[in-house]
Order: structure tokens, then C-alpha cells, then sequence
């Protein structure tokens, strides 16, 4: 039997190891291989193996997703699979309790303008919080998929300090013009490299908040970007 299993928070080739040997040392457990890329783990067993154990085996860094999200395909192996909405519902949260906020301060003297200014750097200012959690992980899962950041990894560092800097331009209104122009050059390369992973369809965390939350890369963090550029180009000819 085969199981595939989406685990999240492997990031780099000790994790897949930690991984393979976890998950080989159950009982009944013929081989495993782990796709870190994609973020899955392949499970070859005579039977079927508890989800629970294995949430149980694993380390706690990393996360499996839940037993009822459990699919058999035609030739009866086990997919484990979880929508979308449900994997992303932090993202969505934090980006409404932005869009509130920036509508709270300017619904007085209400300037659209001044709404976006205050979105993004909220926006900046917010993402940047998780990724300095833990900004050794960020930078990790970061460079598997931002292009400057696999070439210089040192980027992956820098980058959320980046985002505190816009966010404070923006929020202060500090040179507007700078803030947006770098905007769309950040955000645009790490555009670039979101629209590879979802052009290549591989499964990999997405490190938009950083690795407090587990989050798949996936449309919503292309969209999240391209709204940001919008909003930049649109406040550069306004």
C-alpha cells in the first residue's frame, strides 16, 4: 500500500531526513521517500498506518494535515489532501483584520489613497513579524523560491527588515515614491518565482508568514503580491 502524505515544515535536507527515518521506524513500514519540494512523504506498508501515529512520531516542528481529509485514489492508495481554503484561512484572517484597519483610519476623512498607503504598510509591517520569529527558517523556505534569495541566501535575512523599513515609509509617509518604486521591484522577483511554482504545480510552504504558519504555496500568495504591485503602480501615476 502506498500513502502520500503533505507535510509541512521540511526545509532543508536534514528535515527529509528526520523525516524518512521517523516515519520508517513504524511498524509495517516498508520504505519511505520524501519529496521535499513538493512536501510530501510516500509511505510503502503492507497495511494502513494510523494518522494519529504518525502525527505522534513525527517531531513537533513539523505538520501533517488531518485524518479526514483522507481521499483513495483508483488503484486504492491513500492521498491525503486538504482544501485550500481550510490551509489558508490565517492569511485570510490577517489580511481582513488590514483591510479593517486601514478602512478604520480613514473612514473620517475618507482619501482612498491614504487607505492604500496605510494597507501596505500594515501589510509590510504585520508579514514581517512572523518572518522575524523565526528568521532562520524564513530564509530557508524562502530561497526555494525566490530567485534573488537562491542566489544570494543572505537575502533571506535581510528581507524582513526590508519589509519593516516599507512599512514604516508607508505609515509615516516617508518618501512614498521610493517606498513604492521598491515595492514593485521586491515583490516583483518574488512574483517571478511564485508564478514558477505554481506554473511547475510543486507543492512547497509558502513563507509569506514566515514558519509560525504552516501555509502551502498557492494562488493566494500570487494574488497577495500582485495586489501590492497594483496598489503601488496605481499610487506612482495617481
Amino acid at each position: 500500500m502506498k500513502s502520500i502524505l503533505q507535510i509541512s515544515g521540511m526545509t532543508c535536507v536534514g528535515c527529509k531526513s528526520s523525516v524518512e527515518e521517523k516515519l520508517g521506524s513504524l511498524d509495517g513500514v516498508d520504505s519511505v521517500q520524501v519529496d521535499l519540494a513538493r512536501g510530501e512523504a510516500v509511505i510503502y506498508s503492507k497495511n494502513p498506518i494510523s494518522f494519529s501515529l504518525i502525527k505522534e512520531i513525527l517531531p513537533a516542528k513539523y505538520s501533517l494535515i488531518n485524518e479526514e481529509d483522507v481521499n483513495l485514489d483508483n488503484h486504492g492508495d491513500v492521498t491525503i489532501k486538504v482544501s485550500k481554503i481550510k490551509q489558508l484561512k490565517p492569511l485570510f484572517i490577517i489580511l481582513g483584520y488590514i483591510f479593517i484597519a486601514s478602512i478604520l483610519l480613514n473612514y473620517k476623512n475618507w482619501n482612498s489613497s491614504n487607505a492604500m498607503l496605510d494597507f501596505m504598510g500594515l501589510f509590510y509591517i504585520v508579514f514581517s513579524f512572523f518572518k522575524i520569529l523565526d528568521i532562520k527558517g524564513f530564509s530557508m523556505s524562502f530561497r526555494m523560491y525566490d530567485p534573488l534569495a537562491k542566489k544570494a541566501p543572505i537575502y533571506g535575512y535581510i528581507y524582513p527588515f526590508i519589509e519593516v523599513l516599507l512599512g514604516v515609509m508607508f505609515l509615516i509617509r516617508f518618501e512614498i515614491n521610493i517606498a513604492l518604486i521598491l515595492t514593485i521591484i521586491v515583490l516583483g522577483i518574488t512574483t517571478i518565482g511564485v508564478t514558477q511554482v505554481l506554473i511547475n504545480k510543486r507543492s512547497i510552504k509558502c513563507a509569506c508568514l514566515g514558519t509560525a504558519l504552516n501555509l502551502p504555496m498557492t494562488e493566494a500568495t500570487f494574488i497577495e503580491n500582485a495586489l501590492m504591485i497594483v496598489m503601488a503602480f496605481s499610487l506612482i501615476f495617481s
